[in-house]
């Protein structure tokens, strides 16, 4: 897509859409399964695990959105993130296939920088695309070291044992 071409001008309405689905998705997680107040998460074989007390309570298989970063005041798309496994990415792959096929460019390029100065909303505001685009049943964000975030989606969510 070059420069001057817009978005197509169904976008901007489907984006906020997307947000409030996210936002009533990961409510009714948190309501039913707790996700965000478990006191530990690991990452293991393509699942976040959220345990209490050293045993397991929540299995959610994942995929990884991407990530922000506070020094640079970007996002990067997982698709782009040479550091991370193939396996996580099928979903953000199909993310830029979305964004290719739609000329929707900031699902096709790898950086989007952040122009509001609200790192925190603009992940999870593309993470909730992507939830919206690969049908997923909610998201999740960690930290990272300085000042980030790694961004995921919840493809599946059970109970331990």
């Amino acid at each position: 897509m070059g420069e001057g071409e817009m978005e197509p001008n169904w976008y901007s309405a489907w984006r906020e859409e997307a947000i409030e689905q996210l936002e009533s998705k990961n409510s009714r997680l948190e309501k039913e399964f707790r996700i965000g107040h478990w006191s530990r998460y690991d990452l293991k074989n393509g699942s976040l695990l959220f345990s209490q007390d050293g045993a397991t309570k929540v299995i959610t298989g994942i995929q990884l959105a991407g990530s922000t970063n506070a020094k640079a005041q970007n996002w990067l798309w997982a698709w782009a993130n040479l550091n991370l496994p193939d396996s996580l990415l099928r979903d953000a792959r199909l993310v830029r296939s979305f964004g290719e096929k739609n000329n929707i460019r900031e699902l096709t390029q790898p950086y989007v920088i952040d122009a509001e100065n609200e790192l925190e909303v603009l992940g999870w505001e593309l993470t909730a695309v992507m939830v919206r685009i690969c049908d997923a049943l909610g998201a999740y964000r960690s930290p990272q070291g300085e000042g980030g975030a790694l961004f995921y989606v919840l493809k599946s969510v059970n109970w331990a044992g």
